[in-house]
């Protein structure tokens, strides 16, 4: 469904996306994590060329993104962060705007989700509060049997309740195999509960793009008192944080500590949280 390799991109300012390779098959849930300012917004906009790349190559459907522009978007549902809609307009009114863009677009599917949500098609854009805004984007999105769903930060400034309706949406979706969702957020605890595949970006850099279970069994915290962190053990830690009583640090190796003796630290599994704090950290 999507497959980018080496892709780069750098800016004037100096921040650049460096040589970036990863994949997502159709019908699963990809989360994209990073801090915010890691590049995963650079990277949404080069995916729908609304960038210019400097080097690399993105594929969607197995087509080049730029050669087949029209046809991929056309099979793209694309939530934004931020409304880019007309605000004076009633919902129905930017409705007929958006429609004739998508030629398999289906009028009932849209007003199922209009009723689902609970959207007034007739109220104005700029009464519209941010998790309704949210709701109509995803609509819209949803509403030309779309076989790639991508979103850029769906979830943020959203309450848990807004939250927790918007990922049952996407998981429903998800039961039909033929779509997949691309996923950019940094509240990850949205990603735990959906996703099926992690790719962590940080300063522009692929840290990994890895099965969900594999981060969550590769990835440990580890906690113990200060004489127990010798150099052997700092030096294997990606990220440590001291005080005078304890250190917690995140490891990727479990196996490299194994001759520490077990009534000295305690071990827990990282959460995405844990891995995105410590990593950078160090970055």
């Amino acid at each position: 469904m999507l497959e980018i390799k080496n892709l780069s991109k750098k800016y004037k300012e100096g921040f650049e996306i460096k040589d970036i390779s990863f994949k997502l098959d159709k019908g699963y849930i990809m989360g994209f994590i990073g801090p915010n300012g890691s590049g995963k917004t650079t990277t949404i906009k080069l995916i729908m060329n609304l960038l210019k790349k400097d080097s690399g190559s993105i594929k969607v459907f197995g087509l080049d993104h730029i050669q087949h522009e029209k046809e991929i978007k056309d099979r793209i549902g694309f939530v934004y962060d931020e409304s880019h809609f007309y605000e004076d307009m009633t919902m129905r009114q930017m409705r007929s705007i958006v429609e004739p863009f998508y030629s398999k677009w289906d009028s009932e599917i849209f007003n199922d989700y209009m009723k689902k949500f609970d959207l007034n098609p007739d109220l104005k854009i700029k009464k519209l509060s941010k998790g309704m805004k949210m709701k109509y984007s995803l609509a819209l999105a949803l509403s030309h049997n779309a076989e790639l769903i991508i979103m850029d930060e769906p979830t943020s400034g959203l309450d848990p309740i807004f939250r927790r309706e918007i990922l049952d949406i996407l998981y429903s979706i998800i039961q039909d195999e033929n779509v997949s969702i691309f996923f950019s957020t940094h509240i990850t605890t949205d990603l735990e509960k959906i996703a099926d595949y992690i790719t962590y970006i940080n300063d522009g850099s692929l840290v990994f793009s890895l099965s969900k279970d594999e981060v969550m069994e590769k990835y440990h915290i580890i906690k113990g008192d200060p004489d127990v962190l010798s150099q052997n053990l700092r030096n294997n830690l990606l990220g440590i944080r001291e005080t005078k009583i304890a250190f917690e640090g995140l490891i990727d190796d479990i196996n490299s500590i194994k001759e520490l003796p077990k009534e000295s630290i305690i071990i827990e599994k990282a959460s995405l949280e844990d891995i995105m704090y410590y990593t950078k950290k160090v970055n």
